[in-house]
């Protein structure tokens, strides 16, 4: 896809891209090093949420089990409802009330996997995501990182395994990914979208964020409302647009800023007009 050379005018160190079809999960396009090693940050959160859906199947524990701060469940933890500080494990406000972006969260998530099931979270979601689907070069290391984002590594080739996953899924039903990403979690909550300021509603569904209305947005202006993703504070981000079938993958080395708020939703723009035609 010619569109995905854009990256190459970007302000990065290092950057690769690729976009995935929905129907076969058929790479459309790559370009830049499809197997480098990139820290992805909160891009992690996708992975994990995923390795705590395929918990749920699995029997580990069910969505509204107890997690996290009183009155809280795993359910409120992926929605980032749980009130939750971003950082710090402090309770800002009552569960369900407010759309509290929180690190901490998922922290507190992966650890309530760990302890319900056994088995070390990065293990677990080796185990029950990673190794599936052939992700042979992703890992998230919570020996002494955060499952939150810090802790995760991957390459553009095994995110777009995922992303075919995510697209047509093999290893959860159809159902339970389409909840977590095309159903709002308590609808109508506010808060904040890192990077770009308070949203009122700030739609999200269990762990991954929806686009719904929001502008300015770090997807492009033509993705459809039923977008849903996550982008991290390195460079990195990855996209579903359902209406579009396809995602969209992008990682660079280099902490997000003005750059990225400006080139992203530009190569968003760009793909979704070339899959278009």
């Amino acid at each position: 896809m010619e569109s995905l050379r854009m990256i190459e005018t970007w302000p990065v160190p290092h950057a690769a891209a690729a976009v995935v079809r929905g129907a076969d999960g058929a790479v459309l396009g790559g370009h830049g090093p499809q197997d480098h090693l990139f820290p992805l940050a909160s891009v992690t959160k996708l992975l994990t949420s995923y390795a705590v859906l395929v918990a749920v199947e699995e029997g580990v524990f069910e969505l509204d089990d107890p997690a996290g701060p009183e009155g809280s469940t795993v359910r409120h933890l992926l929605a980032h409802t749980s009130g939750l500080a971003f950082d710090e494990h402090r309770v800002m406000a009552e569960p369900g009330n407010r759309r509290l972006y929180s690190n901490a969260g998922f922290d507190v998530l992966a650890q309530a996997l760990q302890q319900a099931s056994g088995i070390e979270f990065g293990r677990y979601a080796a185990e029950a995501l990673f190794e599936p689907l052939g992700m042979r070069d992703t890992l998230i290391n919570t020996a002494h990182k955060s499952p939150a984002g810090a802790g995760g590594l991957s390459t553009v080739a095994d995110l777009a395994l995922f992303a075919a996953e995510l697209q047509s899924p093999k290893l959860l039903d159809p159902s339970t990914v389409r909840a977590a990403t095309r159903e709002v979690a308590f609808p109508g909550t506010s808060g904040v979208l890192p990077g770009f300021g308070h949203r009122r509603p700030n739609d999200w569904g269990l762990g991954f964020e929806i686009r719904d209305g929001k502008a300015p947005h770090w997807t492009g202006t033509a993705n459809s409302p039923a977008t849903f993703g996550h982008f991290g504070q390195s460079g990195t981000f990855l996209w579903v647009d359902p209406e579009a079938g396809a995602a969209c993958i992008a990682l660079t080395d280099r902490d997000f800023g003005p750059w990225a708020a400006e080139v992203w939703p530009q190569l968003s723009d760009a793909v979704v007009a070339e899959l278009r035609g």
